[in-house]
């Protein structure tokens, strides 16, 4: 397929202002309709209900840490539903609103910050890996999984119930990192059908984005030899649009693609970070002008009543109490559930083991 026209240097792909006006490009136009863009807007606004909900719980000391995704809505609720079922998503470690919006429920997000689980989520029942905290490893585990999407012959047979691709999620300080690096050579060398989602929230903890780069990180492709387009990540209309070319691109055997979604991180890095401490009050005064949710709610506005939005919120409500509820109800795990999911198979060593470790812990009942 080929590659999109070249962007005006320090602009992002943008279908959706501010201020809630469509905007055109003339790269790429509006695919979701007025029932999908509803839907945007509900997802978006549980998705930040539920941010929210955690970070109390952790405030409150029922979560070991959480990682805010405040701001950074339409970057994830965007693209997420540009991804088909057969599609593989690779996440990082902050793509919650990616992970609601695939279908894993929202208990099962917090499971891993809870300390009742290594992981998360079935990956299998949705086509979604688990996150990944060590920075950027999880590009080279998206570009070995698209180059066997390749050898399985499911890429570029032309066949939209048979091919697939992959996204994969990471930040701007991931792409300071060799992992990414490596794994857009590889991705390169091998055609594999990966679309990197690079969610630039212009803070790496305390790094800002303009130390770690002298230009914009889409350009980074350049070098790499596949496309790479920047994005307004705070329009979700874009961001659906721009996801939406790139996966199709490489779901027909176009090769990789790097999407920078321009946004901003609206809370601390982590709830163990303390963001006062080197975010300038008005650099956050400008993007809270920016809003994703607001954005989106003044485009609806014009044709949806008022009560509409109220029903979204009270939905939002609802599900963050139930998730209180389902945090509070998680238990500690069955000590030997340490052997599940080791291997595809249990093998007959794993399961001498399992059986020695139950025979142990039995003896001091």
């Amino acid at each position: 397929m080929p590659s999109p026209p070249q962007e005006p240097a320090d602009s992002g792909v943008r279908l959706l202002a501010p201020d809630g006006t469509r905007v055109t490009d003339p790269r790429f136009a509006v695919l979701a309709d007025h029932d999908l863009c509803r839907e945007f807007y509900s997802s978006m606004v549980l998705a930040r209900r539920l941010d929210e909900e955690a970070t109390a719980l952790q405030r409150q000391g029922e979560l070991v840490l959480w990682i805010p995704l405040r701001g950074q809505e339409a970057a994830q609720v965007g693209s997420a539903a540009a991804v088909r079922p057969r599609d593989f998503i690779f996440p990082s470690y902050r793509e919650h609103a990616v992970a609601w919006h695939r279908g894993v429920p929202a208990a099962e997000v917090i499971r891993l910050l809870r300390g009742v689980s290594h992981d998360g989520w079935d990956t299998a029942e949705h086509n979604m890996a688990n996150y990944t905290i060590v920075l950027a490893s999880q590009t080279l585990h998206a570009v070995g999984y698209g180059m066997g999407m390749v050898l399985d012959g499911t890429v570029g047979s032309g066949d939209p119930d048979r091919d697939g691709a992959v996204l994969v999620y990471l930040g701007d300080g991931a792409m300071s990192q060799g992992d990414a690096n490596e794994a857009f050579v590889w991705a390169a060398s091998f055609g594999a059908p990966v679309v990197f989602l690079c969610q630039n929230n212009q803070w790496a903890i305390s790094t800002p984005t303009r130390r770690q780069s002298t230009m914009q990180l889409a350009r980074r492709a350049d070098g790499f030899g596949f496309p790479g387009v920047r994005v307004d990540g705070n329009d979700v209309l874009a961001m659906h649009a721009v996801t939406t070319w790139a996966l199709e691109h490489a779901r027909g055997g176009g090769g990789p693609v790097l999407i920078e979604a321009n946004t901003y991180r609206m809370a601390p890095h982590t709830t163990s970070d303390d963001a006062t401490r080197y975010q300038p009050a008005e650099e956050l005064a400008v993007w809270r002008a920016r809003d994703p949710i607001e954005r989106l709610r003044l485009l609806l506005a014009a044709d949806v009543a008022a009560g509409w939005f109220d029903e979204v919120r009270e939905h939002a409500d609802d599900a963050a109490a139930d998730l209180r509820r389902a945090c509070l109800a998680m238990d500690p795990p069955a000590p030997v559930t340490m052997f599940d999911n080791v291997y595809a198979d249990e093998t007959a060593d794993q399961r001498a083991q399992r059986e020695w470790f139950t025979a142990y812990r039995d003896s001091f009942l």
